[in-house]
């Protein structure tokens, strides 16, 4: 654990009222894609919690498993509780921006997800952390984080495994290979799960919902927080992007509203492809009073006539592999497999 740096002081004193800034000053659109420096062993990581509470022996267990990995880690006193988050809106925001902000921190790591990232967007202060640009990484929640940030800065955010999840293998393989070695920039292919549980449950299994191969750049993440950002200055522009999209724990006629909502959007319709990771314990068995998961999926899908597939290793899963969100990409929805076509950190 390093300690705290005294750089910090000057940016603290400053008060929470000029350090979390307005971001109505900043243009929607996003940027030139920033691309944060590669992870390498040695390096430090800090950890934080943007939405839900974490508990004090998963923050243990997490720092142990980090450091054990090669890497140091850093973290603040403020992973705390503050009801169902880990702190208040403005210190959780005070503690994103001091990641940033330290440059002894190279990497940040979400320790988890839940709900709070959409109450601190406004709170962020992106001018810094478009001058600091690093690796976030996490997923469900921190999708309004990630999305958040890069419409603000352009910053390439990483969806992918959060501290409560980091130790699976194939996870971990695809972190390595992304924004480690650099030696492999396909990120899912149906091999990768051969043999695994994909093969066992309705959610997992995969298949095409509307062939095509699309080009574009990666968005999206959980289906909850792409429909909560909807209307708001962090809405995403899905035109000519592969929109990827998983959830957890929705029935399907929730899914089938939350889709609905995307498809009244301006620019849904637009999208050059739809990836869907799965959407973990979002099935029903089929009777005359429901609709299954895929049945409304390929409802709501197929229509638009966009390259789309479902079941990609990426979601509320033990093999949940990274996505770089705003980097180009090609996205086959017959052979289920998305290859990033750019180097996303340097």
């Amino acid at each position: 654990m390093i300690k705290r740096r005294h750089f910090l002081s000057g940016i603290l004193s400053i008060g929470a009222t000029t350090l979390l800034a307005n971001t109505s000053k900043i243009s929607n659109s996003p940027k030139k894609n920033l691309y944060p420096k590669r992870l390498e062993k040695g390096q430090t990581i800090g950890l934080i919690a943007p939405g839900f509470a974490v508990s004090e022996k998963k923050i243990t267990q997490m720092v142990f498993f980090l450091e054990q990995s090669g890497f140091k880690v850093f973290k603040t006193g403020r992973i705390d509780q503050h009801g169902y988050f880990s702190n208040t809106d403005e210190q959780r925001a005070l503690d994103v921006m001091e990641m940033f902000s330290n440059p002894s921190v190279d990497a940040i790591l979400c320790a988890r997800g839940g709900y709070g990232c959409t109450r601190i967007l406004d709170l962020l202060d992106y001018k810094i952390i478009e001058n600091n640009p690093k690796i976030l990484l996490g997923f469900s929640d921190v999708t309004a984080l990630i999305q958040g940030i890069y419409s603000k800065t352009g910053l390439i955010g990483f969806h992918g495994p959060v501290g409560t999840t980091i130790e699976n293998k194939y996870a971990q393989s695809c972190i390595e290979n992304l924004l480690i070695n650099l030696s492999n920039h396909t990120l899912i292919s149906p091999v990768n799960l051969e043999g695994s549980q994909y093969n066992s449950f309705s959610e997992y299994q995969r298949y095409t919902i509307y062939p095509g191969i699309a080009k574009g750049k990666l968005v999206g993440g959980s289906l909850t927080l792409i429909a909560a950002l909807i209307g708001t200055p962090y809405e995403i522009n899905f035109t000519d992007c592969i929109v990827c999209i998983e959830d957890v724990e929705e029935k399907p006629y929730r899914i089938d509203r939350m889709l609905t909502q995307l498809i009244g959007t301006k620019t849904f319709k637009k999208a050059a492809g739809i990836a869907f990771g799965v959407c973990a314990g979002c099935d029903t068995e089929k009777d005359k009073g429901n609709f299954t998961l895929r049945e409304v999926i390929e409802n709501r899908i197929s229509p638009l006539k966009i390259p789309a597939a479902y079941g990609l290793s990426f979601g509320h899963v033990p093999d949940n592999c990274t996505l770089p969100i705003g980097a180009q990409s090609v996205f086959n929805a017959a052979s289920l497999e998305i290859t990033v076509t750019e180097a996303v950190v340097k």
